[in-house]
């Protein structure tokens, strides 16, 4: 009987270890682990606005872009490798005047350009009343803006039209270099023109001074009569687009207006520019842009697309103060090689980011 319940207890002990391993090789086939959980979706849109200011300026290079707008009392970059994310980019000043100098107030549309191997800001200030507004630029030769020293090249202006200038921009164009700005020639007449003339270097014009357009169409004319923010606009073959604009901007009715430049044509030829008859951009009211203007243009990441940048207001009646606020959109081309704005797109809309982002 000793003999019988040893044997039992072996057998039973036996296949205890025998059908273990089984059982537990069996229950990790059956029950594997579980996958990883899949990466977020990537984020292939954004939406405008984009960030609190007015009168933007992009310039695109080498795979950074350095963004600027009005601030008032100062000039400020910031540098991001995707436009879209602009308002979280890091912000550096580079520019700030002495208290009580001739350019330490309304310090407005400043751009950056990249000019005969050295950075190039063109900014508007005065030193406090409106008469005393006049175009500046400062210069550093260091690669990177953001380091380096700028030096205040001071103002820029022709000797035949010294007076009241906003909004200095750059066209260069077979081989030479063209300065472009608003101007009113009589303090006590809103008139603003848009006047044109050539650079011997980046801070020195060479007169006379020629006017390329007035504002003399009933879309110019809202609010005041107002030619400003001159844009330079090429596409791929090259034709020559001067974006403006136009009435005023503590109107709704603020908004884009276009010359052509004839190929082959002379900048300093006003009769070489053709002035578009209607507007090219105007306000939505249903896609809360009212008074959309002072843009700019640049390439997407991958250099495929062209976009525009710009101000709007979100509601009527906020007029030309903080409430502003900075939108982007991507912009197509007609058959004939006209650029097509489109309208501005509706805030809160998804948009597809630019292309290489």
């Amino acid at each position: 009987m000793l003999f019988l319940k040893k044997i039992t207890g072996s057998l039973l002990l036996f296949a205890v270890m025998t059908t273990a391993p089984f059982c537990s090789k069996n229950n990790t086939v059956n029950n594997p682990p579980p996958p990883p959980p899949p990466p977020p979706p990537a984020v292939n849109t954004f939406t405008n606005p984009l960030l609190s200011g007015s009168d933007p300026w992009v310039i695109k290079k080498d795979g950074f872009y350095y963004y600027t707008h009005t601030l008032g009392n100062r000039v400020a970059m910031w540098k991001t490798a995707a436009m879209t994310k602009i308002n979280n980019a890091p912000v550096t000043t580079i520019f700030s005047a002495a208290p009580g100098t001739p350019n330490s107030s309304n310090v407005w549309a400043p751009e950056m350009h990249f000019l005969d191997g050295k950075w190039y800001v063109y900014y508007t200030a005065g030193s406090g009343p409106d008469d005393t507004q006049r175009t500046w630029v400062l210069e550093n030769s260091n690669a990177d803006p953001l380091t380096g020293t700028w030096v205040d090249k001071g103002r820029v202006f022709t000797t035949d039209a010294d007076f009241w200038a906003i909004d200095g921009t750059v066209l260069e164009y077979n081989g030479n270099k063209y300065f472009i700005w608003s101007g009113r020639p009589i303090i006590a007449l809103q008139n603003q023109n848009i006047y044109i003339a050539k650079m011997t270097n980046p801070w020195t014009l060479e007169a006379p001074a020629i006017k390329l357009t007035q504002p003399e169409l009933s879309w110019e004319v809202n609010g005041g009569p107002v030619n400003e923010g001159p844009e330079v606009l090429k596409n791929s073959s090259g034709k020559t687009f001067l974006i403006y604009s136009a009435s005023g901007c503590w109107t709704d009715d603020y908004a884009l207006g276009m010359l052509t430049l004839k190929d082959g044509g002379n900048p300093l030829q006003a009769a070489d520019w053709t002035k578009n008859a209607q507007p090219i951009f105007t306000k939505q009211s249903a896609n809360n842009a009212y008074g959309p203007g002072h843009n700019a243009f640049f390439k997407s990441p991958d250099g495929t697309e062209d976009w525009i940048i710009y101000h709007a207001n979100t509601s009527t009646g906020q007029g030309c103060g903080s409430t502003r606020n900075i939108r982007m959109q991507k912009i197509s081309w007609n058959t004939d090689g006209t650029p097509n704005l489109g309208i501005p797109v509706k805030t809160g809309t998804a948009v597809t980011i630019p292309s290489g982002e």
